[in-house]
C-alpha cells in the first residue's frame, strides 16, 4: 500500500497478510539511509504524559548531553545516567503527539508527504519575515544522506520530512530543525538532535493562512541544483533513491489524494480529515450499497491510520492512470459527503461491511 518503495512479497498468514490485501508491505529500509523515502516502521511510543520537573526537565529539554546508560550523568550528580537525567530523556523520546500536523494548512498533505509520497517539495510560508540571506524555505520528503535540513550555498533552506525524529512530537522536532537551519552557514547540512521539551512547534512558526501546494517529482533531482558539481557520494545517493521511488501523482480535483503505480496494480491513497469512527460508518454504508468503488475493476480494500487521520485505499487496474481516476474520485467525494451526513443506525449489511473495513486497517504511526 505504501508508495515510497517498490513492493515485494509477504508470507500469507503472517501479519504481512494485511499488507498483501492492501497492496504493500511494512517498511523495510531505515530513514537514516539515503533511500529513506522508503522508511521503516517506527517503534511504538507512549501517549503523552505530564512533563518532567526540575532537573529532569533539563534533560528532556536537551541541556544535559546524552551518554551511555551506565555512565556517570554529565550533570555532576554522581549517579548513573539511566538513574538520573536519562530517565527524563527516555520519557522525551517516547512521548507521543497523536496528530502532530493538526492546525497546519493541508494537514492531509503533510501526512501524505510524511508517509506515502517518495519525492515531493512544497514552499513553506513563515509567520515572520525570513532572515536576510534566506530567500526561501522548502519542505522536502527526504534529503541526501537523510539530512534533517540543508542550507544551500545561495542561502535557501530545505527541510526533510521523512527523517526519524528524536521525540514523539514530529512538529516540535521539525520546528527545531527549521530554526537551526535559519542560522546555519550556507552550504552546510543541519544535523539531528533532541529538541527542547518546551520548544516551539511548526504551528508556532508557519503562517496558518499560507498556501501549502505540494509538487510531486518523478525523482530526487531537486536535491542537486547543479548536478555537474555534486559530490560522488551525493550523486550515488541520488541514483539509488531514484531507482527505488514509485511513480506518484497528486490528484487535482480532491484534497490529499495520491495515485501511485506499482508493478502488479495501481493504487489510490486518500488522506481524509473526518473523525475515524464517523468515516468508517460512511464508508461502510457506501460499501454495503455497492457504491464504494471508483469504477470498473477498482476496489476499496482497507485503510491506513496515520498521525491521527484515516487513509482509505483503493486497488486500481494497472491501466488506470491518475487522470482516469480524477472524475470518479470527485464523484465519490459527493457520495461520501451524503453518507457522512446520515446518522441512522447501521443495518446488518453495513455493520458487516464496517467490520471488514476495520479488519483491513494498518497503523503506520
Amino acid at each position: 500500500m505504501l508508495c515510497r518503495a517498490r513492493p515485494g512479497t509477504l508470507s500469507t498468514g503472517s501479519r504481512g497478510s494485511s499488507y498483501e490485501r492492501l497492496g504493500s508491505r511494512p517498511y523495510e529500509s531505515s530513514r537514516n539511509r539515503e533511500t529513506s523515502t522508503m522508511a521503516k516502521k517506527r517503534p511504538q511510543t507512549k501517549a503523552k504524559q505530564p512533563q518532567p520537573q526540575g532537573g529532569a526537565r533539563a534533560a528532556a529539554d536537551g541541556d544535559v548531553p546524552v551518554v551511555g546508560a551506565r555512565e556517570p550523568c554529565p550533570c555532576g550528580s554522581g549517579r548513573r545516567y539511566k538513574a538520573c537525567h536519562g530517565r527524563a530523556a527516555a520519557h522525551a523520546v517516547t512521548e507521543l503527539v497523536q496528530r502532530p500536523f493538526e492546525g497546519l494548512p493541508s494537514e492531509g498533505d503533510w501526512i501524505a508527504l510524511r508517509e506515502l509520497v517518495p519525492a515531493a517539495t512544497v514552499e513553506l510560508h513563515l509567520k515572520e519575515p525570513l532572515p536576510e540571506g534566506v530567500p526561501s524555505v522548502t519542505l522536502a520528503t527526504v534529503l541526501p544522506m537523510a539530512w534533517p535540513a540543508l542550507r544551500r550555498e545561495d542561502g535557501s533552506i530545505l527541510i526533510g520530512l521523512q527523517n526519524d525524529t528524536a521525540s514523539g512530537d514530529i512538529s516540535r522536532d521539525l520546528a527545531d530543525t527549521l530554526q537551526r537551519a535559519l542560522t546555519a552557514e550556507p552550504g552546510t547540512p543541519v544535523q539531528g538532535r533532541r529538541a527542547p521539551g518546551d520548544g516551539v512547534r511548526l504551528q508556532d512558526l508557519l503562517d496558518p493562512e499560507g498556501a501549502f501546494e505540494p509538487v510531486v517529482h518523478a525523482g530526487f533531482e531537486f536535491w542537486v541544483p547543479d548536478a555537474q558539481n555534486a559530490t560522488t557520494e551525493v550523486t550515488a545517493s541520488l541514483e539509488r533513491a531514484n531507482a527505488a521511488a514509485i511513480p506518484t501523482v497528486k490528484l487535482a480535483g480532491v484534497d490529499a489524494a495520491y495515485w501511485c503505480e506499482t508493478p502488479d496494480k495501481n493504487h489510490l491513497r486518500w488522506v481524509m480529515p473526518h473523525p475515524e469512527e464517523q468515516l468508517l460508518d460512511a464508508l461502510a454504508r457506501l460499501h454495503a450499497a455497492g457504491r464504494s468503488s471508483l469504477g470498473e475493476g477498482t476496489r476499496l480494500v482497507g485503510s491506513f491510520r496515520a498521525h491521527g487521520l484515516t487513509v482509505p485505499v483503493w486497488d486500481l487496474p494497472t491501466g488506470v492512470t491518475a487522470e482516469d481516476i480524477e472524475k470518479p474520485a470527485s464523484e465519490f467525494a459527493e457520495r461520501l459527503a451524503a453518507a457522512l451526513a446520515t446518522d441512522a443506525p447501521l443495518t446488518g449489511d453495513e455493520r458487516r461491511a464496517r467490520g471488514g473495513l476495520t479488519n483491513r486497517q494498518v497503523t503506520l504511526s
